[in-house]
């Protein structure tokens, strides 16, 4: 009986602790300016290590920023992510 519920037990335990590794983050990033001057900076990759996917995958999400300046001028940063 001992048997039969240790192989179940084993693969459990194998299965859980298997699916952490390296995961990389690749986004591409465009900045805007309030004179509407554009650059990308292609391909930022951020590397999330000893992590599960679903962990990673939350991390690694699209996004947008807007900075307000002294002068009132503003420059949006937007990513575009994806879990490589």
């Amino acid at each position: 009986m001992k048997k039969i519920l240790l192989l179940p037990i084993a693969f459990l335990a194998l299965g859980l602790f298997s699916c952490k590794k390296d995961r990389d983050c690749k986004c591409t990033v465009t900045h805007t300016s309030s004179s509407g001057n554009v650059t990308t900076d292609i391909d930022q990759v951020t590397t999330y290590t000893d992590i599960r996917k679903s962990g990673a995958k939350s991390r690694c999400q699209n996004y947008t920023t807007v900075n307000v300046n002294s002068n009132g001028g503003t420059s949006t940063t937007k990513g575009e992510c994806k879990l490589n």
